[in-house]
């Protein structure tokens, strides 16, 4: 049931307000992101290969939500940079394993302290525990949703 809209004449259902704030956040993110030189799906993947390890160009594309095709360029540019590299799966040859490097390890630190700025700007009255409820609330949608 979308919520009681609170000021006339604009939309304030859930789906709408998750899309505004995509919009909203993803401009943000890539304002303070852009001085270290990440793009924010550069970032989003080197987000998965740190909590992953290392992952294949497939799963890549899967867990960024982004094309095989722009996975793969975004894999080039970012192995360019000296941030991740290739590896050849041991079990399956025709695989390649993909992981952060140092130099990835610590870029990540760069752009996490800019990225916190930014979630604290978003929510700056919520406390930890706050927090940790509308964290695991949005991982509960995004996996209800996708199971849908």
């Amino acid at each position: 049931m979308p919520l009681q809209n609170d000021m006339p004449g604009r939309p304030s259902g859930l789906a709408y307000l998750v899309g505004r704030l995509d919009h909203v956040l993803s401009r943000r993110l890539r304002d303070s992101l852009a001085p270290l030189g990440l793009s924010v799906p550069q970032y989003t993947a080197l987000s998965v290969f740190r909590a992953q390890g290392s992952l294949s160009n497939a799963q890549l594309a899967e867990r960024t939500m982004v094309s095989p095709q722009s996975a793969n360029e975004m894999v080039k540019t970012m192995e360019a940079q000296g941030w991740i590299e290739r590896r050849p799966d041991p079990s399956h040859g025709r695989i390649i394993q993909i992981s952060l490097t140092v130099a990835g390890h610590a870029v990540m630190q760069r752009c996490d302290a800019e990225v916190v700025k930014v979630e604290a700007q978003m929510f700056p009255d919520l406390d930890t525990p706050q927090r940790t409820a509308l964290q695991a609330a949005l991982r509960g949608a995004v996996r209800a949703l996708s199971e849908g």
